[in-house]
């Protein structure tokens, strides 16, 4: 059934898309400069604006439907339960401290002259 409503989803957005840039421009963004605007009284809807609706309002609910469908599969698993990797093991409270700042710098080569010690 998922399946399903995947393939009119894919078919909706597609047609939607078509029937988008089929319709007639009126002028700039957000209707601005062509006829009216935004909120101005426009005449009866074509045919091609009330598919387009028709289009969307069918695509909104294929989203709906296929969000529910991911939500009942979910059933509370994670995406790492799924993989099967294991937890990392805790941290051994007996493991040694590791070493800081001077203590990570290599040993000196035989010959090259040794910095004293930084004072921070």
């Amino acid at each position: 059934m998922q399946n399903i409503v995947l393939i009119v989803h894919l078919l909706l957005a597609l047609c939607l898309i078509g029937a988008v840039l089929l319709q007639r421009s009126e002028g700039g963004g957000l209707g601005m400069g062509g006829g009216g605007g935004v909120m101005s009284s426009r005449g009866a809807a074509t045919a091609l604006g009330k598919m387009t609706w028709g289009l969307a309002i069918c695509f909104i609910g294929t989203s709906i439907a296929l969000t529910i469908f991911a939500a009942e599969n979910a059933a509370g698993v994670s995406v790492i339960d799924r993989l099967g990797i294991d937890a990392p093991a805790p941290a051994d409270p007996a493991a040694p401290a590791l070493p800081s700042g001077d203590d990570l710098l290599p040993p000196p080569v035989s010959g090259a002259p040794v910095a004293p010690p930084r004072a921070d």
